[in-house]
């Protein structure tokens, strides 16, 4: 009798846990979809279509430079990317394991947005599933369980739409046309191998820091104050992304690995390392 007993349990929780993966994919994709159409209805036409040399006539020397080591002459504009990224992060301060995380992120240039849609390896078997976005003015992390247990989700306040497009400003690195004057981007002279950029979207502006290398690529963009989330309690802190191993894509330079980190007193803290294992672009 208690074999049968025995068997039967198993069988239900065996069910119970299919169930819960089928619904936890279900959520996430119809999700995913959602966001991916609120963007797409957002997208506008680049009113320049293509790269002309001469918009860098009044830009800071190292920002010239750049331009000139990224893009190609007559480089159409990107007007959407979709990156597939693997690599590892740490998933709050007071630990040091790194979780391996599989991701697809779509960008859409104009109006700018941006989601991250990542599986994190958080247990044999169990993984979140996060949505880190920017989307027509919003800015939402949402992470869930098996795509099933909300564990996190933040939205619809001024401080995630700040957060969210200091991203999609730092990113620019992998679809660098987006930061030429004509598409709505203002730089300013800091030294000879740096410059600040702002970007505008509405109401939210990032202004960040850009280093370049001795090969006039983007090295580093830092942020000095960006919205991060401690115990509950949102405080700001320096940011930064860095980023390495340039290849040519598509007639531009952009960069293949990159790692993200808070800059705090004692140190820099890393907690995202990325490597591009496919981009693919879509021109006006």
């Amino acid at each position: 009798m208690w074999i049968n007993v025995f068997f039967v349990t198993f069988a239900l929780l065996v069910f119970g846990a299919l169930a819960v993966y089928a619904y936890g994919s279900y959520r996430w994709k119809t999700e995913t979809d959602a966001m991916r159409a609120r963007m797409l209805a957002a997208r506008r036409a680049h009113a320049v279509r293509t790269y002309d040399v001469r918009e860098l006539d009044t830009l800071p020397v190292p920002v010239q430079r750049y331009f000139r080591a990224a893009l190609s002459p007559g480089q159409p504009m990107v007007a959407a990317v979709d990156i597939e990224i693997t690599g590892a992060m740490r998933m709050s301060d007071d630990t040091e394991k790194w979780s391996p995380f599989t991701s697809n992120q779509r960008v859409i240039a104009q109006r700018a947005s941006f989601d991250w849609n990542a599986s994190i390896a958080m247990f044999p078997g169990v993984n979140a599933y996060v949505h880190d976005a920017y989307i027509a003015g919003e800015g939402i992390l949402h992470a869930a369980l098996l795509g099933a247990f909300t564990v996190a989700d933040q939205r619809g306040t001024k401080e995630a739409a700040q957060g969210e497009f200091m991203r999609f400003v730092a990113e620019c690195a992998w679809y660098p046309t987006r930061m030429l004057p004509s598409q709505g981007a203002t730089w300013t002279a800091v030294d000879d191998h740096a410059a600040t950029l702002t970007i505008s979207d509405g109401d939210t502006s990032a202004r960040l820091l850009v280093r370049f290398g001795v090969d006039d690529l983007i090295t580093s963009i830092r942020a000095e104050a960006r919205g991060r989330l401690i115990n509950g309690v949102m405080s700001n802190a320096p940011w930064q992304g860095r980023f390495w191993d340039y290849a040519e894509r598509d007639g531009m330079r952009v960069p293949q690995q990159g790692e993200v980190a808070w800059v705090l007193p004692e140190s820099a803290e890393p907690y995202w390392r990325g490597r591009v294992t496919s981009v693919r672009y879509e021109f006006e």
